[in-house]
């Protein structure tokens, strides 16, 4: 099942088949794992579909009481339709595991690309985010993990509610504890203005490499976050535009963030981005 997915005619939620079981798939390598299950690259028998295939264990999910939260992932994911946010295809379960029909993601993570060129266009990100946002969703979870590339390279929003270890860690302690805004740290009230701060977090990382408020302890980096102790490293160099955009989006106050209509007109986006890298239906 190596190199790049063959193209089938149809994937699998439009095929006339409903009611799925284990027996459809060819079950290839794991992707990645978390506290409630594992991911694995899979294969429809029937149309030759590559897909990546989310076990979950109702034991978990019967432990920790999340049948909210999972009923909840499978109505976001099933009801976005946009090239730049993973597909849910659909779902079965047996006597001890429930089944997620995922897009598979080619290309991998997005951070894993970020060690080697530090480098990467946020209007991708931005586009997707702002349709999530006209849906009513708060993805509130937003980093270079839960970005994933397809086979062309396109930008891919994933998981909805349900972290997957990563292969790709992060080497400071804190991890995604970088990614939340003050008021998710002062366990506040949120809405969209969370992914907007998060916006802000990887156009930094994107450009330097690193997060903001990277600390050693999760002390200290939620001591900088509530203070937005925000500075701007002189290597590598970045625009003025660039640092006015970050600046605008890592508010603490989140009714004063740049919304994502306006994150759209910056000049910095209008200038760099490249109108060919937005997919669009």
């Amino acid at each position: 099942m190596a190199g790049n997915p063959p193209k089938p005619p149809k994937p699998p939620q439009e095929a006339p088949k409903k009611h799925w079981t284990l027996d459809d798939f060819e079950i290839g390598k794991p992707l990645g794992k978390g506290k409630f299950g594992r991911v694995y690259l899979a294969r429809e028998i029937k149309s030759k579909y590559i897909v990546a295939l989310k076990v979950i264990f109702k034991k978990q999910v019967e432990k920790y009481k999340l049948h909210h939260q999972l009923r909840r992932e499978m109505e976001i994911q099933t009801s976005l339709r946009h090239p730049n946010v993973l597909r849910l295809y659909g779902w079965f379960h047996d006597s001890e595991r429930i089944f997620f029909i995922l897009e598979y993601a080619h290309g991998g993570e997005l951070y894993k690309d970020l060690r080697k060129t530090g480098h990467f266009s946020e209007s991708q990100a931005a586009t997707a985010l702002a349709y999530c946002h006209e849906k009513n969703v708060i993805h509130r979870d937003i980093k270079p993990e839960n970005l994933l590339l397809d086979h062309e390279g396109r930008l891919k929003i994933a998981d909805f509610g349900w972290s997957v270890q990563s292969k790709s860690k992060r080497h400071t302690m804190c991890g995604t504890l970088d990614y939340l805004a003050p008021e998710m740290v002062e366990n506040k009230a949120h809405d969209y203005a969370v992914d907007n701060w998060t916006l802000g977090i990887l156009c930094y990382e994107f450009l330097y490499g690193s997060p903001p408020f990277e600390a050693e302890s999760q002390k200290d980096t939620f001591r900088r976050i509530m203070k937005v102790d925000l500075s701007f490293p002189t290597t590598p160099v970045v625009s003025k535009e660039a640092k006015d955009l970050i600046s605008q989006l890592l508010v603490k106050d989140s009714s004063k963030r740049l919304s994502l209509e306006k994150i759209m007109k910056h000049p910095w986006i209008v200038n760099n981005a490249d109108p060919m890298g937005i997919c669009s239906e």
